[in-house]
């Protein structure tokens, strides 16, 4: 896996959808040694040859794309509908109404094939493993390729697909849980994770999870990993597209520790327990991507009006590290210490 073991810092930018890994951002940790990554996640494939179009004009590092591999529908329509209705109070506070609970495919054809026409050095893959034909496909446009991967099962069959390498994500990641299934809540730590991976899995792997500074980073490159995974501590940086709301909720440490929930996206996903997660997480139904297009004007209006009580705060389990600094000067920093 060339690009992985060549870094200068051994650090890559998480992929975070939602506006939040922008080029900036992307080109920012490039420039300090490490890897940025692009998330495509809710855009159109159009929107992503976009994005990627800017990043080329701001860096000639490589760079990663990340694409969300679709599910099947299997939503049950009365939860939908029970959920919101609950959700009704929350939209009509802040002047708005609940999104439509639809499925989509996340443009995920158009994206494979764009990615293909035009090829990226690195193409990475959330909450599936894509099929073994579109790994050879990209590989033979000349992109390497990364699974996400929260379980040694998940890790063999991604090995077994032609993955070049894994993104090994524990249970102290923020954001959503990159499972192949969203059955059951992942917990396993990432130390151990990562054990039991490469124990089973002979390919390089980036260890995901709560990493913020040099010697959680350290630990993670004792315990194998050839580079490491940050995310929430970029996300207040002044290159991070995440929302004001979401950055001084972190910056402030308004909210004392992480939960998972399904509050807003109908998937599992840790973020800072606020209100809206104590309030509905126990109700929100497991219907992924009908539950975040349902709360996605809620969440909009919430980061509009400074709602932090309301807002999907994403964050890991190391929160505490993020700070508002230049991305590139956070990347150096643990790189120096490496």
């Amino acid at each position: 896996m060339g690009i992985l073991r060549e870094l200068d810092s051994g650090v890559v930018a998480a992929p975070m959808a939602g506006g939040a890994s922008t080029p900036e951002l992307a080109a920012a940790v490039g420039s300090a040694g490490g890897l940025g990554f692009l998330a495509a996640g809710y855009l159109t494939a159009a929107a992503m040859s976009e994005r990627i179009g800017r990043l080329r004009a701001l860096t000639d590092r490589p760079f990663g794309v990340n694409v969300f591999v679709p599910d099947r529908d299997t939503a049950d329509p009365e939860a939908l509908a029970a959920y919101r209705e609950r959700l009704g109070p929350e939209a009509a506070r802040l002047g708005t109404e609940p999104g439509a609970a639809v499925w989509g495919d996340d443009d995920y054809p158009a994206k494979l094939a764009a990615l293909r026409a035009d090829p990226v050095p690195l193409v990475s893959f959330t909450f599936g493993c894509p099929a073994p034909g579109d790994i050879a496909s990209l590989r033979r446009a000349g992109s390497e390729v990364v699974v996400t991967v929260t379980t040694s099962a998940e890790a063999e069959a991604a090995a077994e697909a032609g993955a070049d390498a894994l993104c090994v994500q524990g249970a102290e990641a923020g954001g959503h849980q990159a499972s192949f299934e969203d059955a059951c809540e992942r917990t396993v730590p990432l130390a151990r994770l990562l054990a039991d991976v490469r124990a089973r899995v002979r390919l390089p792997v980036v260890a995901a999870g709560g990493i913020g500074d040099a010697a959680q980073a350290r630990r993670a490159l004792t315990g194998g990993a050839v580079a490491v995974q940050l995310g929430t501590a970029l996300l207040c940086t002044p290159e991070s597209g995440a929302a004001r709301t979401h950055k001084d909720a972190l910056l402030r440490q308004r909210f004392d520790r992480t939960a998972v929930t399904r509050a807003f996206s109908g998937r599992r996903a840790r973020a800072l327990a606020n209100r809206f997660v104590a309030e509905h997480g126990g109700a929100a139904p497991g219907a992924y991507p009908h539950v975040h297009h349902m709360t996605a004007p809620v969440r909009a209006a919430a980061a509009r009006a400074g709602d932090a009580d309301t807002l999907h705060l994403w964050a890991g389990t190391g929160f505490r590290s993020a700070r508002e600094r230049p991305a590139a000067e956070i990347v150096a920093g643990i790189a120096a210490d490496l």
